[in-house]
């Protein structure tokens, strides 16, 4: 629209459902003639001056908002209405893709946990974000932290990744997820189901792929955060990022404390390990319209210590172990993109893993440490990984026929004395290609396949096909089939892992897994002016030949072994209503079925050993006083366990339920310069569960009665602080 003469030219960003202004949103405008891209932001009335020296392109973003794009002439007034992501599903994600694309426009079922959504969960780590969530479940232990399983399978099964780079430092199969801080996460994205074909061994499962935050608009954006949690949890990180034409430089960092957590205090020894946690990140990026390079790193320092009960006669000594965990990686990645729809996209990294183990005898009273002379007491271990992955891909919405072909290589060396022959090494170099072709408009189909040379293991051809049907517009059909493989981790062939409640020793005769999977999924969605509503079912089952497990060897000594087979199945259905802008609820259910070649000639063994689960979640914001209040509900059902003991013997047994609960409140102050948030998790305070027979005390020595579940009901309080320069 034309402005009146003596007024400055404006652009007014509107929400398009409620017609209110939307403050603070960043508006990028992008000369046609080539000169830089100049910003401005959005005042609390939702207008901001039009800077655009000669007509432009103009994006217009805000969190919760589909970003907005049109043209603009210089010293013209407009409006824009930014659509709000009520439903979600035109979240962009990158994970398995052959381009950035939206959510609900991937072959995949993509599941996308947003940075809003992680504010208002006040999650620090992977733990706190996970352990609500439907079909997946969290197992702790006090000292190696926190694994999780998917669909049945457990961590070793699931890949994790940080902006496509796999995470390394597997301790007994799994990744402590606890380690995984979410201070600089933009979003997550989880894919369940195998990814074989595209992301090789340990996808079985599935892929958690982590996206860090990038800089593209701001000149300036700075933040700072502190956690604290009544347990005696002290969390602070904070970073900045400069922008100055197509450069971008970042550094972040933080340090996060615990002071342990034990319900016996007769005690000194601690059931939650006291931990200290120092990482840093930083970036360098050089983005323009159709290419971005960038080169980063990343530091991860954790301290841990396991104190020892008091030692007679005065009970004024006791031995103590501290666990050192350093974990550092580099990165180079580059991408770029041709008005063709062609895309290439390369990543190269190294990846650096040290676990080391100190035994010190304590005096108590002086506090004087002095080093165990035992060789056992001490040890350090050492993994190193190279990574280096390229695909080229077309992708073009009006074309039938599209296509990715890549190429993925790991080498992986694990060096210290508890490895056989003190250094050992195993490299997997794979080629895949897949078809995605669209014979009509609802339909799409994708066949995949890799080939892969492991040098230890014969690797089969792998394959898959995924296939994605819509009808009546609010309905989507989403299938998938494939063979998976996994070869033995090194620590599952040559580690001999042992400290204060862990004996496994590698096993060097192990076979190779190969699977096959089979995924099915139903979704209902609809969205009115203000509402949004939708379901789904989603069915899995997986057939894993030569799956490898713990096996008790005897005592408390526990090695590796290959079973037959291993069977997961199960159902879970998911429901999601919305009113924009003031409420979200979701409810869920699932039930995970798993059988295994240890029951198949046991008398009076079920074929199958079920476990179900319910999650419930709401969010209300509060407009009148700009108060958002959330709430996540899981019931953890009866886990069944089996297994083979010393004697050969069918051992049958289970992990109790339990109920979690978490609430908390939170608001934004001073133009959103100041957040805070404060709340309760485990409102319903349990610590530990009963436990009985199966694995209860696998790898355990003591065979622990109970699991431990968390540290009991805790209030916690967030503060955030930011700083943006446009």
């Amino acid at each position: 629209m034309p402005i009146a003469h003596g007024q400055p030219a404006m652009v007014r960003v509107q929400d398009a459902k409620t017609g209110s202004p939307v403050p603070y949103a960043h508006v990028c405008f992008f000369p046609l003639d080539g000169r830089d891209q100049v910003n401005s932001m959005t005042d609390e009335e939702g207008n901001a001056p039009n800077l655009a020296p000669v007509r432009s392109a103009v994006a217009v973003s805000y969190i919760g908002f589909e970003t907005y794009f049109d043209t603009i002439d210089p010293g013209k007034s407009a409006t824009f209405r930014l659509n709000p992501k009520v439903q979600d599903l035109n979240e962009v994600v990158v994970t398995a893709q052959y381009a950035p694309k939206r959510v609900d426009q991937s072959i995949y079922k993509v599941k996308v946990i947003n940075n809003r959504q992680i504010e208002q969960k006040a999650a620090t780590n992977l733990t706190d974000l996970l352990n609500s969530d439907l079909n997946i479940r969290i197992s702790q232990d006090g000292a190696l932290g926190s694994s999780m399983s998917m669909q049945g399978l457990s961590g070793e099964h699931v890949k994790f990744l940080v902006d496509g780079v796999p995470v390394i430092g597997r301790m007994n199969g799994n990744i402590d997820i606890s380690q995984i801080n979410l201070y600089n996460v933009d979003h997550i994205e989880i894919i369940e189901g195998p990814m074989s074909v595209v992301y090789g061994s340990n996808a079985l499962a599935g892929v958690v792929n982590i996206i860090t935050k990038e800089n593209l608009n701001t000149h300036l954006d700075a933040y700072a955060n502190g956690y604290v949690e009544s347990v005696g949890v002290y969390n602070f990180d904070g970073g900045f990022s400069y922008r100055k034409k197509k450069h971008t430089l970042s550094l972040t960092g933080g340090r996060n404390f615990f002071d342990g957590y034990t319900d016996n205090d007769s005690l000194r020894s601690m059931r939650w390990k006291p931990k200290r946690q120092v990482m840093a990140d930083a970036y360098y990026l050089f983005s323009e319209l159709n290419y971005k390079a960038k080169v980063s790193g990343s530091y991860f320092d954790e301290k841990l210590q396991s104190k020892g009960n008091l030692l007679g006669p005065y009970y004024e000594t006791a031995f103590d172990s501290y666990f050192l965990t350093t974990r550092a990686t580099a990165k180079a990645e580059a991408s770029s993109k041709w008005k063709s729809g062609r895309f290439l996209n390369l990543i190269g990294s190294y990846s650096y893993y040290r676990r080391e183990k100190e035994t010190f005898y304590k005096d108590l009273t002086t506090l004087e440490e002095t080093r165990t002379a035992n060789p056992e007491d001490q040890d350090t271990t050492w993994f190193h990984n190279a990574m280096a992955r390229g695909t080229f891909s077309k992708s073009r919405e009006e074309s039938k026929l599209n296509y990715q072909l890549g190429i993925d290589m790991n080498w992986e060396m694990g060096e210290g004395k508890r490895i056989t022959g003190e250094k050992q090494a195993i490299g997997d170099y794979a080629a895949f290609l897949s078809i995605e072709y669209q014979p009509w408009k609802n339909l799409l189909l994708q066949p995949g396949a890799r080939v892969i040379y492991n040098t230890k293991y014969q690797a089969p051809l792998v394959y898959s096909l995924n296939v994605k049907y819509g009808f009546f517009d609010h309905y989507t059909v989403r299938g998938s089939f494939s063979r998976g493989f996994r070869a033995p981790s090194l620590k599952e062939l040559y580690l001999y892992f042992v400290d204060v409640n862990h004996n496994i020793r590698g096993n060097e005769e192990l076979e190779s897994e190969n699977s096959f999977n089979a995924n099915l999924n139903f979704a209902y969605s609809r969205e009115t002016r203000q509402s949004f509503v939708s379901a789904e079912v989603n069915l899995f089952y997986n057939y894993i030949n030569n799956i490898i497990t713990l096996a008790q060897v005897s005592g408390d000594l526990y090695t590796y072994v290959n079973l037959d087979k291993y069977i997961s199945q199960g159902a879970q259905f998911t429901t999601n209503y919305r009113l924009y802008p003031q409420l979200n609820m979701r409810v869920g259910a699932g039930v995970t079925g798993i059988h295994s070649s240890l029951t198949d000639e046991a008398p009076g063994a079920k074929d199958f050993y079920y476990s179900p689960n319910v999650v419930a979640s709401a969010s209300y914001h509060w407009l009148k006083y700009d108060l958002t209040f959330n709430a996540d509900y899981k019931y953890t059902g009866t886990l069944p366990q089996v297994e083979i003991d010393v004697n050969q013997q069918l051992v049958e047994g289970y992990v109790a339920s339990y109920n979690m609960l978490d609430i908390n409140v939170g608001k934004n102050f001073f133009k959103d310069a100041l957040g805070l948030s404060a709340g309760v998790k485990n409102l319903l305070d349990v610590t530990t569960v009963p436990s009985t027979g199966g694995q209860s005390g696998t790898a355990h020595s003591g065979g622990d009665v109970s699991v431990p579940i968390g540290w009991g009901r805790t209030f916690f309080i967030r503060a955030t602080l930011n700083f943006r320069k446009i």
